[in-house]
């Protein structure tokens, strides 16, 4: 299944990438189980999602918690979480 990856922020700073679309692996289920693959990728992945627990994440423009199922994905964004002041 293919699915549109965007980074946001420090997110997209260290992985040196936008966007990317990508056949997903067999296996993977939830967004948690995509980030624990996605850190695999290479140092700059692994930089990136080194700290998964503050990444925030959205399917399909939605907001959800890194337990949710990857089934109906078409896009999906990665974001630190937002600060104002």
């Amino acid at each position: 299944m293919a699915v549109r990856l965007l980074y946001f922020a420090w997110v997209r700073e260290r992985t040196g990438v936008s966007s990317e679309t990508i056949d997903l692996p067999a296996g993977l289920a939830t967004v948690g189980d995509l980030m624990r693959w996605l850190e695999q990728r290479g140092p700059n992945f692994a930089a990136a999602f080194e700290r998964m627990d503050v990444i925030r994440t959205a399917i399909n423009q939605t907001h959800v918690p890194h337990s949710t199922s990857l089934a109906d994905a078409q896009e999906i964004a990665f974001f630190p979480p937002v600060t104002g002041g």
